[in-house]
């Protein structure tokens, strides 16, 4: 891949990620206070769980595209003694947003620097973009089927939804 075509795909991926952002923070949102613990399955993670593992996995994939290296993910349990929805929120708003922009603003170079994902595969950093965006939108999706279950109101994402509809 050029410098060139590495830069085309940012720019398409950051048109993706604008969106899909705003809408998992619309999702981490709507987690109900209290309701974290919720869980469906015993083999499943709660719905706290979840939300914290697609934000700090954001964060995660973000930073690991910008030093060019994806190091073996650390606990995934709130950074702060307040797991609330709130905190939630406001960690990915702190974190995920202004890495976003820094990927966005992120050299040529960097973007199709060839990093390795635990020896499974070897790609350019900008393609690790596209992996991201699967990645959240799976355990979001995993999200906002718990969020009724909990009493919370399930967000528009790709149109409306019965809590949420289309204008």
């Amino acid at each position: 891949m050029t410098n060139d075509q590495a830069t085309f795909l940012l720019n398409i991926y950051m048109t993706d990620l604008g969106y899909e952002c705003a809408v998992t923070r619309k999702v981490l949102a709507a987690l109900p206070e209290g309701k974290h613990d919720y869980r469906p399955d015993p083999v499943t993670r709660t719905a706290g769980e979840i939300a914290w593992h697609l934000a700090q996995s954001e964060e995660w994939f973000l930073r690991s595209i910008l030093n060019g290296e994806f190091p073996m993910p650390g606990d995934e349990k709130p950074p702060a003694a307040d797991p609330s929805t709130a905190a939630l929120v406001s960690y990915y708003e702190g974190t995920v947003l202004p890495l976003l922009d820094q990927v966005k603003n992120a050299s040529p170079e960097t973007l199709n620097k060839p990093i390795d994902f635990f020896g499974m595969f070897k790609n350019e950093a900008v393609t690790y973009l596209g992996f991201m965006l699967r990645h959240s939108i799976h355990h979001r999706g995993q999200l906002c089927a718990m969020l009724r279950t909990v009493g919370g109101k399930v967000p528009s994402i790709y149109g409306g939804s019965a809590d949420e509809p289309m204008m």
